[in-house]
Parts: structure tokens; sequence; C-alpha cells
């Protein structure tokens, strides 16, 4: 039986060559510019220390290391899974309002159905993964994204 190649394709792809946030080497590449972003928002968003903690899902003394840049660990799968979707959801909300709304949406009351009249932040905190990308799925899917 002869073997098909797509258009394009150099090699089928194997499971070694598919990024994970599953694999040590990977999340240990992607750890140190995820942090980077997270911190930004963080900042962006004018998020309290336990606020950053609880959505990274860290304890507020880790969270104290990583934003004074004395973290030299890999995140989990877990907490890169939770910097991506707070990542995606800044990119869409920067995609969505060209205006300082961007960065003040997360913290107001959401009368959206998946944030009950609470912040999109204290949602996201209480819902934990499940939500963030919840919530990122519902902000792209309000600019046209989807």
């Amino acid at each position: 039986m002869a073997e098909v190649i797509k258009f394009g394709a150099k090699a089928p792809l194997t499971p070694i060559d598919v990024q994970t946030f599953s694999k040590g080497e990977d999340r240990a590449r992607l750890s140190g510019v995820a942090l980077k972003a997270f911190r930004s928002i963080v900042q962006q968003w004018g998020l309290s220390n336990s606020e950053a903690a609880a959505l990274l899902g860290v304890s507020d003394s880790t969270w104290d290391r990583i934003k004074r840049g004395v973290w030299d660990q890999p995140l989990s799968q877990d907490q890169l899974t939770r910097a991506s979707a707070a990542i995606g959801v800044y990119k869409g909300l920067h995609l969505l309002f060209a205006d300082a709304m961007a960065d003040r949406w997360p913290k107001l009351p959401n009368r959206g159905p998946i944030f009950q009249r609470k912040s999109p932040v204290d949602a996201m905190i209480e819902g934990g993964i499940p939500l963030m990308l919840e919530t990122r799925r519902y902000v792209d899917a309000v600019r046209g994204g989807m």
C-alpha cells in the first residue's frame, strides 16, 4: 500500500514533533516567555497579588517569587495552560477594543452568560481552567473570530 503525503508536506509528523504542555522540555522552553507575558497582563489589568496567583494557579508566595523574577522552574502543564488562556483573552480583548476598555473589561462586572454578573477575572478564578478557556472562546466569539 502506498503512503499518501499531503501536498506541501515534507514528512508526516510524529508524536515527537508535536509541541505539548505535557513535555518537560517544551514547558521549560515556553515558561519564561509565558511568565513574562503573564506578568505584563497582571500589570495591565491591575490585578492584585492574590488575583494573579489564583489565575496562574500558584500560592501567593510563589507568585511573589515569580513577580520578582527569582523563579527558575518550568511551569506545570496546568499553570502553562492558565497563562496561555490569559494571554489569549488579553490578545482577543485588544483585537476587540481599540481603547483602554481592553484592559478594564476583565475587572468589570459582566452580564455575559458565563460570568453570572461577576467580573471575568473573578469568574475565571472561581471556575479555574475550564472557565479561563471558556472566557477565551467567549472573547473570540464576541469579536467574530470563531
